[in-house]
């Protein structure tokens, strides 16, 4: 699929590390919400962002932490930026009492799939501390029943995620469906979770990637391509995958501890 060179439409600062940035590109008006798109920032290259708006406009959401992710802090509306996509496989719509758990960034592919819901939604939301929550007020103006937790206790339940769905299974929620993006090791213990108490789950992966289409094996994991059988894998595989939650590639290849 060819590169298409957009202009930036707009710029929201979401927290002092996050910014969204939108535009319009045709291919990706109908994408898979958890499918995600090479972008070509120039002077640096490309890289792997998952779609956080999907119609009309379409939008990524980037947390500031790399020199790519750095350098894209920096553009305006009317810069341009390089997009092929969408790729991979994205998230499926079942069940009628559906959960979603997210933790920093995370949250990001989730959005669309939490907007095209129907039914009850719970979704738990978690970050590092409360300046760092990401569309937390646009989650409130939903229908959805919201669950906040922050590592240091600055906005809802001190503590990790996780622990919320503790709370929920002794409270005997019964849930359809989960589904689950942020840090690995979190989505492993949302795995567990799930698959004690014989939950579906789905889990956005995120590894590195070079090309984007399964070819250069840079995100390869047990066998799988995160680009092309991915990114998101139900937990029939995830509880197979024995990398998962522990290991992952850097950008020479090789494997490091996550």
């Amino acid at each position: 699929m060819p590169m298409r060179v957009h202009a930036i439409e707009k710029v929201v600062e979401n927290t002092p590390i996050h910014k969204t940035f939108y535009f319009n590109d045709r291919e990706c008006r109908n994408a898979e919400p958890g499918q995600f798109i090479m972008v070509w920032i120039p002077g640096v290259d490309e890289m792997p962002m998952s779609l956080s708006v999907i119609g009309k406009q379409q939008a990524v959401t980037v947390e500031a932490k790399g020199e790519g992710t750095k350098k894209m802090h920096e553009m305006k509306e009317g810069d341009k930026i390089g997009i092929r996509g969408p790729y991979g496989k994205g998230f499926s719509l079942s069940g009628e009492k559906k959960l979603f758990v997210a933790g920093g960034t995370g949250i990001a592919p989730l959005m669309p799939l939490i907007k095209m819901s129907g039914g009850k939604k719970t979704v738990i939301l978690g970050a590092r501390s409360s300046h760092l929550l990401l569309f937390e007020e646009e989650l409130k103006s939903m229908d959805v029943e919201l669950h906040i937790s922050t590592d240091d206790g600055s906005e809802g339940h001190k503590g990790f995620v996780t622990d919320l769905l503790e709370e929920m299974a002794d409270a005997d929620k019964k849930f359809d469906v989960a589904y689950a993006c942020g840090p690995e090791i979190m989505m492993r213990k949302v795995l567990d979770f799930c698959l004690e108490n014989s939950i579906p789950m789905e889990a956005s992966l995120e590894r590195y990637m070079k090309c984007g289409i399964g070819i250069c094996g840079s995100c390869a994991i047990d066998g799988y391509h995160v680009c092309r059988d991915g990114p998101v894998f139900e937990s029939s595989i995830l509880s197979k995958i024995e990398d998962f939650g522990r290991w992952k590639r850097d950008e020479s290849g090789k494997k490091v501890e996550i």
